[in-house]
């Protein structure tokens, strides 16, 4: 089966979903070569996404992570502010390395704090230009007050880009 570049840049970014981007900003649209298509708001295609309290210890952010068989988790605060991402083998290289007790180490010190997000009100096709300025093919969506809403990723994008038959946006390469 052929593929055309499109599909294969974006085989490509789900393969590179957690690359680090700036300190936790949201990234801005680079209208060069931008998305062509208007598909609604980042709100239409979120998936919602289980997060782990920066209040828990590293044993128990663990377990959390083993029990829903993920590698990494949004990480909030009270509130629900999205504070950044937790990283089941970068915990456990950093506890366990250090000889820290994973009971009592609280997972704040281990929150990876540079993760690109968008905002639930921008449009599809702004959330997939900084998803490919970015390389990276998964971003939290927050609300304007940058609580966590869910997730987006390319292949959300890309069916609804099947669904509504629209282009692909312009390659800048």
């Amino acid at each position: 089966m052929h593929e055309d570049g499109f599909t294969s840049k974006l085989r490509r970014l789900s393969l590179n979903r957690r690359r680090p981007c700036k300190p936790m900003e949201q990234i801005k649209a680079n209208h060069v070569g931008r998305a062509n298509f208007k598909a609604g708001t980042v709100k239409d295609i979120i998936k919602p996404e289980k997060s782990i309290s920066n209040q828990v210890s590293v044993k128990t952010a663990l377990d959390e992570m083993q029990a829903r068989a993920i590698d990494s988790s949004p990480v909030i605060d009270q509130r629900g502010e999205l504070l950044g991402t937790l990283s089941k083998n970068k915990m456990n290289r950093n506890v366990g390395g250090l000889g820290h007790d994973p009971k009592t180490e609280p997972v704040e010190a281990h929150i990876e704090k540079n993760n690109a997000y968008c905002f639930e009100d921008q449009t599809i096709a702004e959330a997939e230009q900084m998803m490919l300025n970015a390389k990276i093919g998964e971003v939290h969506v927050v609300t304007r007050e940058k609580l966590l809403v869910g997730t987006i990723n390319i292949e959300a994008i890309q069916k609804e880009r099947s669904r509504k038959r629209l282009e692909p946006p312009k390659s800048r390469a």
